[in-house]
């Protein structure tokens, strides 16, 4: 049997048509389930941005009261705050000196 080029003209255009129709059916059945889904990361995005935000609300809080607390402390003890200053420095540079050691070794 065989084919005129208009009849398989035509049922090359009947199989693109029929592909066609089905690419749309695919994308209107897809579409809401994508918009759900940006809609859910849109939220998730959100939720994540505010806990960031109060974490770091917290975070500059507790600062600003550690460093209050210490201000106040350096007032009240000023003798002692010089005297563990000094001993934090000492104890750092002796620090400094074993690594530096260390690494003059290798």
């Amino acid at each position: 049997m065989t084919m005129t080029p208009r009849t398989a003209a035509r049922r090359v255009d009947d199989a693109l048509q029929t592909v066609a129709d089905q690419a749309d059916a695919v994308q209107a059945q897809a579409a809401p389930a994508l918009l759900r889904v940006a809609e859910q990361a849109g939220a998730l995005l959100e939720r994540g941005a505010d806990v960031v935000r109060d974490g770091s609300r917290q975070l500059r809080d507790g600062a600003l009261r550690a460093s209050d607390r210490t201000v106040d402390y350096i007032r009240d003890e000023p003798l002692k705050s010089v005297l563990i200053a000094a001993a934090g420095g000492a104890a750092l540079m002796a620090l400094a000196q074993l690594v530096n050691r260390r690494r003059r070794a290798d």
